[in-house]
């Protein structure tokens, strides 16, 4: 299984990180990051299709949201938001405070 590619901190672009919790699934699943450590993508998929997923998945790393390491065939994924905050600081928290 291939080695996802992130972006460092200092690659981090504000607009993209933007446009990544432009969209409500994306942004469901980095609230649901938020409350734990790293999930798997099966526990935050909400029943959504797998390429669909996939998608998400992709910009949120882009991004730099998201941090995605392989586990045998599974892929854990966590909230960088310590990078972020170092980026870009208490966006992300004052973002997950809203409703």
């Amino acid at each position: 299984m291939r080695a996802y590619k992130h972006p460092t901190p200092d690659d981090l672009i504000l607009e993209r990180v933007l446009y990544a919790l432009s969209d409500p699934v994306r942004m469901e699943i980095v609230r649901h990051l938020a409350g734990v450590a790293e999930a798997s993508c099966g526990e935050l998929d909400g029943g959504r299709p797998k390429s669909s997923m996939s998608h998400h998945f992709r910009v949120l790393r882009d991004a730099g949201l998201v941090h995605t390491r392989n586990v045998g065939t599974t892929h854990m994924n966590s909230l960088r938001s310590d990078e972020l905050d170092g980026r870009f600081p208490g966006l992300l928290n004052s973002i997950l405070r809203q409703q």
